[in-house]
């Protein structure tokens, strides 16, 4: 590891809920996170839609037929903000509720005052 190994910060309940993933999908998430605190990317990793690129990126995999979700933000300096983890329950299309995006947007606003309070003289 590098002297550019970032820290990983869990808001909320994001590291509860992952911890009761299937433990494939905490594997697949926990090497994502892995790979973004070394600076780099997942193959997996995509932008979650909706945020413009602003380096909010999710994991999304599948097991027993069901999909999981895990959020994440690289784009405040020098850390990783694990955002959200969930099982996405809707059946209908591949987008994302309304409830978990307005969660993600909250937390991340949340990930924002904690980084100017960590990064704060």
């Amino acid at each position: 590891m590098s002297d550019s190994f970032k820290p990983l910060v869990w808001i909320g309940d994001s590291k509860e809920r992952l911890r009761d993933f299937p433990e494939p999908i905490q594997h697949t998430v926990g090497y994502a996170l892995f790979r973004a605190q070394e600076g780099k990317k997942h193959l997996d990793a995509k932008p979650l839609k909706g945020f413009m690129g602003a380096g909010v990126l999710e994991i999304v995999d599948d097991h027993d037929g069901d999909t999981y979700r895990a959020v994440y933000t690289v784009k405040l300096e020098g850390v990783v903000y694990v955002l959200h983890a969930f099982q996405k329950k809707s059946k209908r299309g591949i987008a994302t509720p309304k409830q978990e995006i307005d969660l993600v947007k909250s937390r991340l606003q949340l990930a924002q005052q904690i980084h100017e309070k960590r990064n704060a003289p």
